[in-house]
């Protein structure tokens, strides 16, 4: 079973690496799908994203990592996946994450796994590492580490 994992990923965080590690033993492949959208503005480009995650599930031989700029259904059919991942640290990520979900459904059949982050990680996002970085300060403690 195969399982996708999306998000922009800009950049990618320790949050979204203990989703991942937490999703890994319920799917025999997982796929990254780093979502490329020309309308939004990037920290990182596409190819950055993709070698940076790349590196850091080098030798772990369920994870593969691809780009997407179309519909995450369609990229979830094409690489032949049955549910969606997505990591949820708020109520707000929640309702967002329930509507994409219910409209992936009815659009696909394909499911969404929400996996809530742990407490220590809830805080953590890729906007706010930009942000901190934006003001010259260093975010590494949230980055993981290839």
């Amino acid at each position: 079973m195969t399982g996708l994992f999306t998000g922009s990923f800009d950049p990618y965080t320790i949050g979204h690496d203990n989703i991942l590690r937490r999703a890994l033993p319920l799917f025999d492949k997982i796929v990254i799908g780093i979502g490329v959208n020309e309308r939004k503005q990037y920290m990182l480009t596409a190819d950055e994203r993709l070698d940076n995650i790349s590196k850091i599930y080098a030798s772990e031989p369920k994870v593969e990592v691809k780009t997407y700029n179309d519909l995450t259904i369609d990229f979830a059919k094409r690489v032949g996946a049955q549910y969606i991942i997505k990591g949820v640290r708020s109520v707000k990520d929640f309702e967002y994450e329930r509507e994409q979900a219910d409209i992936n459904r009815q659009l696909s059949g394909i499911e969404t796994l929400l996996l809530y982050a742990e407490p220590q990680y809830a805080n953590i996002s890729s906007s706010l590492v930009r942000e901190l970085r934006h003001f010259g300060r260093n975010a590494d403690e949230f980055l993981v580490k290839a």
